[in-house]
């Protein structure tokens, strides 16, 4: 069997409409010679009567401390009814379906809950009733413990089930549907002429996943790369081609050649973060005074961005919602801080840029023409990232984005 794994998000099984367009997305499959397996989120977004966070919001009012254990028996339920209702939806239009739980798939978890990770697919049931000519619908972001608890597998979690579900079965690709035409060179909220890239590598999407595009869980992409597996962003709403998410230099059917001719892939960017400044001694005991600063940090579960040391200084950023809790620490450890709130991290993301000169010298010129300040900057082979004030973020990547993509 040529299995295909297709992965549909919340908002395209949200309403009647949208999940007619999903079963003639997997009949279309069916029907080209494919096994699909299909993967579902929980229906809707917050608000919406089935959505996980609506879920969350209930419980939350009744008592905001219920327990790990009890959230995750709560948050797998909306996959469960997303799963049946697009099961009754393909059964309807005549195609024999079976709905399996994340448990009753196989997909073997730890035992972190909210943010389990998989362990290992027993794919036994699902090849069970593919043999018998079964759509097998499996609900997302869920699996199951060693010891037999219901686990969740943290936001994006739907992505990894059906990532790791193609690796499994050995499918031809895992597709990811949402309501976007692919991976996008920018946010087209932020920048309307924005487009949807043919093929971008496995490294590029991790990259762009990291750092704010919220398309594709980077952990799926890290799964399938496993077994070098295809992956396809495609919108569940349009015939668009989608992106294809493969290695770098293959050609899979003839019918993409990826090449290495552009710098830059996207530009996305992640807003809400506050940079730290601590000056320290210089020296042997300046040494011994990061590493306080940043065992102390550690110790208190506060995870760092954006890091810069020098002899007497140490930079930094953390997400907003953690930076009182990273100044109180600070504090409690004897250390001063120049605290900057209220900025944002803007990077431009593409393997083509490995070796090339001039792209930071780009990022600058672009940056200084519309005025907006850098206040931290790094770099990686595939990765150049800029800090800048959040009131300039949208502008920031607009700027990057004609420097590098659209020249409008």
């Amino acid at each position: 069997m040529k299995f295909l794994v297709q992965k549909f998000g919340g908002t395209s099984v949200a309403t009647p409409q949208g999940r007619e367009m999903v079963a003639a997305k997997v009949v279309a499959a069916k029907e080209e010679g494919y096994m699909p397996v299909v993967v579902v989120s929980a229906m809707g977004r917050n608000g919406d009567p089935y959505a996980t966070d609506t879920l969350i919001n209930m419980v939350k009012q009744i008592n905001r401390n219920v327990s790990p254990r009890e959230m995750d028996l709560l948050m797998s339920c909306g996959e469960i009814i997303s799963g049946v209702v697009m099961v009754a939806t393909l059964e309807k239009m005549g195609y024999p379906a079976v709905f399996l739980t994340g448990a009753q798939a196989g997909i073997i978890t730890d035992n972190s809950f909210t943010e389990a990770r998989i362990l290992r697919v027993k794919p036994e049931a699902v090849l069970k009733y593919a043999r018998e000519g079964k759509i097998v619908v499996v609900a997302g972001f869920q699996g199951i413990s060693e010891e037999g608890e219901i686990t969740t597998l943290g936001r994006g979690g739907s992505d990894t089930t059906a990532a790791a579900l193609g690796v499994a079965l050995n499918a031809e690709y895992v597709d990811i549907y949402t309501d976007v035409d692919g991976i996008m060179t920018a946010d087209p909220r932020i920048v309307s002429d924005a487009v949807a890239r043919e093929m971008v590598t496995y490294d590029e999407i991790c990259q762009l996943a990291h750092e704010g595009a919220k398309v594709v869980h980077p952990r799926a992409v890290e799964i399938v790369m496993q077994k070098n597996i295809p992956l396809r962003v495609k919108s569940t709403f349009s015939d668009a081609p989608g992106t294809l998410v493969t290695s770098s230099g293959e050609v899979y059917k003839g019918t993409i050649d990826i090449t290495r001719d552009r710098t830059i892939t996207g530009i996305t960017q992640i807003p809400n973060v506050v940079q730290f400044k601590v000056n320290t001694k210089g020296g042997p005991e300046g040494l011994k005074e990061q590493r306080r600063l940043f065992k102390g940090l550690a110790l208190a579960g506060i995870s760092l961005d954006f890091i810069n040391v020098y002899p007497d200084q140490v930079v930094f950023t953390v997400k907003e919602e953690v930076a009182e809790k990273a100044a109180q620490v600070l504090e409690n450890t004897g250390f001063v801080a120049e605290i900057i709130p209220g900025c944002a991290k803007v990077a431009a993301v593409g393997a083509g840029m490995t070796g090339v000169p001039g792209v930071m010298a780009s990022i600058v010129d672009a940056l200084t023409k519309e005025n907006i300040p850098i206040l931290q900057s790094s770099d990686s082979h595939t990765t150049i990232w800029v800090l800048v004030r959040q009131e300039d973020m949208e502008r920031a990547v607009r700027a990057l984005h004609r420097q590098f993509i659209s020249g409008a």
